[in-house]
């Protein structure tokens, strides 16, 4: 049997790199709208000028 991940440095396969970087992009664009609609929150609430 031939091994896969054979010239990976992080040792994936194409098939698990591919998933992994879908997983990880869409919990990052996730994490940023929840980022962003905190930011507008906390501009609605009290704007940063007027500190």
């Amino acid at each position: 049997m031939s091994d896969e991940r054979t010239g990976s440095l992080s040792g994936l396969t194409e098939d698990e790199a591919k998933e992994f970087h879908g997983i990880f992009m869409t919990s990052f664009i996730v994490f940023t709208v929840i980022a962003i609609i905190a930011h507008i929150l906390a501009w609605m609430w009290q704007p940063w000028g007027q500190l």
